[in-house]
């Protein structure tokens, strides 16, 4: 029997890129998080098979709230927190994030609290190791005021308070007179060691490190080698560490780069920057997501604009240093995120400006990407991330 298409309630309808024999079998839940100017009505929970890589394209719950772009799971997943993406021109105009508790077993998701983030375009949050804070990173599309990174406490049961502390960072480097002339927060991490935060602001061509004190009443203050200086016009955006916390890499959005660093104690050497860009193929090229592969011996990093592309490299497992294998089309435009699945073996990539999820076979020996297995449309999808069966 042919494969129905179901309907989404105000999500654009679900549909696999191959005839399917029967609804799959779900064994792990997937969380996806959009853009709700147009269809989509924000959060959504799915069914996923691991055996077959297929999405379930029924959802199993819909979470209503504005632009949910990124969202954050607490370690236990208890908690998930999700930056509401508003700022001036959208529905709502203040950026805000919400907090939700994820039910043991069943992963049915139940608000909490939302409250302001005290800048605009939050586009970015992640947890202190304690659990203790959340850091939102304030993009702000507009120069006036430019971002801010709000750190925001987090009470036992999951609420979320006022924020504690609203940094400014910049100035912006005005390298770029279009997307630089102010300070734009890209990103805000805790260090491994939990002693450090690192922020990415795209306008200034900089990371900015704090030192991060849980006791203290504005538990962040520039660390003793306040900031990394990049490249001028590149634009950082995202950065990720090794599981030993000995190195990291950053991707740069603008020049379409990634950097490798030797990390430790808040400093930052520079070892290594790898371009992205299609050699001799003039087109517009933006460095988007990064992620090591489950076993940490690859690196994936997305490329968006015209080339759409997700290039694979090979961790040196002593230097942190890259070495490409791949890159290989993601089957779309504008990806945003992508995540593996619990084993390792699927990649699903998050393709915004094509409203897709494309799911991919990948070789976990190799670190190889192969066969696309499905597609399934949503609307301006940005954010994916699997809840684990304990």
């Amino acid at each position: 029997m042919p494969h129905k298409i179901l309907p989404w309630l105000a999500m654009a309808s679900a549909m696999s890129a191959f005839t399917l024999q029967a609804q799959p079998m779900t064994d792990s839940q997937l969380l996806l998080g959009s853009y709700t100017q147009g269809k989509s009505e924000g959060i959504y929970r799915f069914g996923f098979d691991s055996k077959t890589g297929m999405i379930d394209p029924k959802p199993l719950q819909v979470i209503k709230t504005e632009n949910p772009s990124w969202l954050t799971v607490s370690r236990d997943q208890r908690y998930l927190f999700v930056v509401n993406e508003n700022g001036p021109g959208q529905t709502d105009v203040v950026g805000k994030v919400s907090s939700f508790s994820i039910e043991p077993k069943t992963f049915k998701i139940t608000p909490i609290n939302q409250v302001q983030t005290k800048g605009e375009e939050p586009t970015h949050s992640s947890l202190s190791e304690d659990g203790r804070y959340l850091f939102v990173a304030n993009y702000a599309v507009n120069p006036d005021p430019g971002g801010v990174l709000s750190v925001m406490p987090v009470s036992k049961d999951g609420q979320l308070v006022d924020a504690v502390q609203v940094l400014p960072l910049g100035p912006g480097s005005k390298v770029n007179p279009e997307r630089q002339m102010s300070s734009h927060v890209h990103l805000a991490v805790p260090t491994p060691d939990d002693k450090y935060v690192v922020t990415a602001d795209l306008g200034a061509d900089k990371l900015f490190v704090y030192s991060y004190n849980a006791d203290q009443s504005k538990p962040l203050q520039p660390a003793s080698i306040p900031s990394v200086q990049l490249p001028a016009g590149s634009g950082p955006r995202h950065v990720l560490f090794s599981g030993d916390g000995k190195h990291a890499w950053l991707v740069l959005e603008m020049s379409a780069q990634v950097v490798v660093f030797d990390y430790h104690d808040g400093v930052f050497k520079q070892t290594q920057i790898v371009d992205m860009k299609n050699k001799g193929v003039e087109q517009k090229n933006g460095g988007g997501a990064l992620h090591t592969s489950p076993d940490g011996r690859f690196l994936y990093v997305t490329n968006r604009g015209e080339a759409n592309q997700v290039v694979v490299f090979r961790i040196n497992p002593t230097a942190g240093t890259l070495e490409e294998i791949q890159r290989r089309t993601v089957e779309g435009a504008e990806p945003r995120e992508f995540s593996f699945d619990p084993s390792g073996t699927f990649m699903l990539f998050a393709n915004q400006k094509s409203n897709q999820i494309v799911t991919v076979r990948r070789d976990v020996q190799t670190g190889l990407i192969g066969d696309t297995v499905q597609k399934i449309d949503v609307d301006a999808p940005s954010y994916l991330h699997f809840l684990n069966e304990k």
